[in-house]
């Protein structure tokens, strides 16, 4: 007996369509039913022979925090040979804070620095439910940190950093920039917010409207979630959308999908961001689902996305309109 598709498949793409019935037919067991372990060994990312975007130089890299070396990888776009330091993006990945690896996010990073001309340095900060929040942001802290004082000795502009991330990710980007703002520390240049996790109320239309959305249903989300912050009073580093102000934060590109239950929130996000002063650029890419931006050779919208991402850094330096 065939179970009938969700009425929303209907607004997916052929691309998604395709790639939301891989993930069903691979995903037959929730992620909160299998567990971390589980999840992280079925849904682990490997590197291809051939990247779609080959580059010259990546480095591999162990960055020193409080909590020890934490694994990294500095991705150089292509060298015009004139010498000059170069802007630098860092990455958190994606996966509900319990998943993803420097894999996972591998092929997006090499297109944003091929088209950017910004170095991209991506991160694999630590996981919960082993290290709850805020570890992971203390990561993000650190390497960021870590990052502007290396920045001569890696070839990078200290005064040209930059966050990113998406999902998961993304709630780091955005709660850096509000921690470095309230520490009275230099902030980002910029964070891009590619359908980030910013609010613990699971309370606008998309979590009804795509509670069983491909890849990421609300039920697996709220499971995540709760491994992230297990018993903590949730502050406004946990959740970005419970800051009293946004003021003095970096201009922001938020990016969401049509079909995700984050998509309402991450563009209310946006829309307290404008509210506050903060210059805001807010995408929704229509017929794709969560998760579809680091699948580059899988989702056209991804290359498209990676496109809206490396204007917004362009302008960002001064090098585009």
């Amino acid at each position: 007996m065939n179970v009938p598709l969700p009425p929303h498949w209907e607004r997916l793409d052929p691309d998604a369509r395709i790639a939301a019935q891989a993930v069903a037919n691979a995903l037959t067991t929730p992620v909160r039913e299998l567990g971390a372990e589980t999840a992280r060994k079925l849904l682990a990312s490997t590197q291809p022979d051939r990247p779609l975007t080959p580059l010259e130089r990546i480095d591999e890299l162990r960055v020193p925090t409080r909590s020890g070396h934490l694994r990294a990888r500095l991705y150089y776009p292509p060298d015009p040979c004139d010498n000059r330091q170069r802007p630098a993006l860092m990455y958190l990945h994606g996966g509900g804070f319990v998943l993803g690896t420097l894999e996972g996010a591998d092929e997006a990073c090499r297109a944003l620095a091929a088209r950017s001309g910004w170095a991209v340095l991506s991160l694999e900060y630590r996981l919960a439910p082993e290290h709850p929040y805020p570890a992971a942001l203390n990561d993000a802290l650190d390497t960021l940190t870590w990052l502007r004082r290396s920045a001569p000795d890696l070839g990078i502009d200290r005064d040209l950093l930059a966050v990113a991330g998406d999902s998961a990710g993304g709630n780091l980007a955005a709660a850096l920039c509000l921690r470095f703002r309230d520490l009275g520390l230099p902030p980002p240049v910029a964070q891009v917010l590619v359908y980030p996790a910013v609010d613990d109320a699971f309370a606008t239309e998309s979590w009804r409207e795509f509670a069983d959305a491909p890849l990421l249903s609300a039920a697996d989300a709220r499971w995540c979630w709760e491994q992230y912050v297990g018993h903590t009073v949730v502050d406004q580093y946990a959740a970005p959308m419970k800051a009293a102000s946004w003021r003095g934060l970096p201009p922001a590109l938020v990016l969401t999908a049509e079909v995700d239950p984050l998509r309402d929130d991450a563009e209310a996000y946006a829309e307290r961001l404008r509210g506050d002063g903060v210059p805001v650029t807010s995408i929704r890419h229509s017929g794709v689902f969560h998760g579809f931006f680091t699948e580059v050779a899988v989702f056209t919208k991804a290359d498209a996305a990676i496109d809206d991402v490396v204007r917004h850094l362009r302008r960002i330096a001064g090098d585009g309109p």
